[in-house]
């Protein structure tokens, strides 16, 4: 089903205007397949569709029945048989108030969903081309912000590409379970359609590309949340990848730089510095969203067949998570498209240590020799106390008798170049590419497709 709703953005996602409109998308395909089935009259049908239109409706007159009612679905259905003429003795046929705004907002989180979906496709293209670019580009892999061993700045890529993987198939799931019909009635047992309530249910699911709930009730807000919960984990990636972003970027450190625009200002007290602009913009979003994991989980928390406090609950935090996830997943893609990576930084701070950073390599070496812990030892004693600060640790091993007893300086000279010491990171760093690129053209495809369509990788 298309909704009859004006291009979307994340700003007018859960606008009043917009949720309106999709309640009446709501209420006009109801009557279609309640005619289609037999049950009300094809001409009240068709009546009702041709006024289910918000500016048919009146926007001010519906704000101000809903201000005397406090009852929005009562104030929009009242309006609309009223539009309708005669047709309107059959609008909102045996449904209830949350039937038709739950729907409704499933059916606008779905119009979010594709959208972030061709969003983050876009973003796991340019990881891909930084992976594959930066495959053989020497950087210091650091554990506790120290240096730890030598790897490649597309290696450190990969792991980002399939941690945002993971996130997708996530947000994937929570997806094909939120997008289902909770069209139930009063209860969610189809009271009042007889024996054709399951069919109904059934044709009306179909006709809004939703899959089906055995229990269509009131109360399933768990999907709601899950949802939020998978939008919160996707958040907690896209915040890791730029917080890595945002620390490389450090003076100090000096790896990554954003591109800015001429005319751009840092800081209006300290004319020299450049501030970056776009990752902040990333991390306060990522963190909003993440946070928003804890009140979707209350939502869940509903008493018996229904529950409005939850309800009320359920659309503050949906009014934010989902537009607050759109922007952020754009604000993303953006950041990636002007990061600019300084590969002789990266080369110099992997030098920083002077071969220290590759001793592991060496101990590999003398371990055949002397066994592992003995060639540990050795290598930590020799460096421990460097005589002269001006040494580096690649001339202090190479001197030192206890090592060249069992390997030559050439050898030692070798074993401490971290360029040649960077293990399976360039091969790791193009089969990332590889499943980013196709990652990226599964959601590409789907952007069109039905919500109950198969995950993106198995």
């Amino acid at each position: 089903m298309t909704l009859s709703t004006p291009v979307l953005t994340p700003s007018t996602l859960f606008a009043r205007e917009t949720l309106w409109q999709s309640w009446l998308d709501v209420e006009a395909t109801l009557a279609e397949v309640q005619a289609d089935m037999g049950m009300i009259p094809e001409s009240a049908a068709r009546g009702i569709r041709a006024v289910a239109v918000l500016d048919r409706i009146g926007v001010d007159a519906l704000e101000a029945d809903i201000r005397i009612t406090h009852a929005p679905i009562l104030s929009l259905t009242r309006l609309l048989a009223k539009a309708a003429g005669k047709a309107g003795d059959y609008v909102h046929w045996g449904a209830t108030t949350q039937n038709v705004m739950q729907t409704g907002r499933i059916l606008l989180v779905r119009e979010a969903d594709l959208e972030i979906r061709k969003i983050l496709a876009s973003a796991l293209l340019l990881l891909a081309e930084m992976a594959e670019t930066h495959a053989d580009t020497l950087m210091a892999g650091r554990t506790n912000r120290q240096h730890a061993l030598p790897i490649t700045f597309g290696f450190k890529v990969a792991g980002w590409i399939e941690e945002l993987s993971r996130s997708i198939n996530r947000l994937e799931g929570g997806g094909r379970r939120l997008f289902a019909l909770p069209f139930g009635g009063a209860v969610g047992a189809m009271h009042a359609f007889g024996p054709q309530g399951r069919e109904l249910n059934r044709r009306l699911a179909a006709r809004l590309d939703l899959s089906e709930l055995l229990v269509p009730g009131r109360s399933n807000n768990d999907l709601f949340a899950d949802y939020i919960v998978q939008q919160s984990l996707l958040a907690m990636t896209i915040e890791r990848i730029a917080s890595e972003l945002y620390l490389l970027m450090t003076q100090e450190i000096g790896e990554i730089t954003e591109r800015l625009d001429d005319g751009t200002v840092g800081s209006s007290t300290m004319p020299h510095k450049i501030n970056p602009k776009y990752v902040v913009r990333v991390l306060a979003d990522a963190a909003e969203l993440r946070n928003l994991a804890a009140p979707a989980m209350e939502t869940g928390r509903s008493s018996h067949e229904g529950d409005s406090a939850t309800n009320q609950l359920l659309s503050s935090v949906l009014d934010r998570a989902i537009p607050l996830a759109w922007e952020m997943a754009q604000r993303f893609e953006n950041l990636l498209a002007r990061t600019e990576v300084q590969a002789a930084k990266m080369k110099d701070n992997a030098n920083q240590t002077g071969g220290a950073i590759a001793t592991e390599r060496l101990m590999m070496l003398l371990a055949p020799m002397t066994g592992r812990s003995e060639a540990h030892d050795l290598i930590h004693h020799a460096i421990e106390h460097l005589p002269d600060p001006e040494i580096t640790v690649t001339e202090a091993l190479r001197k030192d008798s206890a090592i060249l007893a069992h390997l030559s300086e050439a050898e030692i000279t070798a074993a401490l170049d971290p360029a040649g010491y960077c293990g399976d990171s360039s091969a790791i760093a193009r089969d990332a590419a590889t499943v980013a690129r196709r990652m990226a053209g599964g959601l590409k495809s789907r952007s069109s497709t039905s919500s109950s369509d198969v995950a993106l990788i198995d």
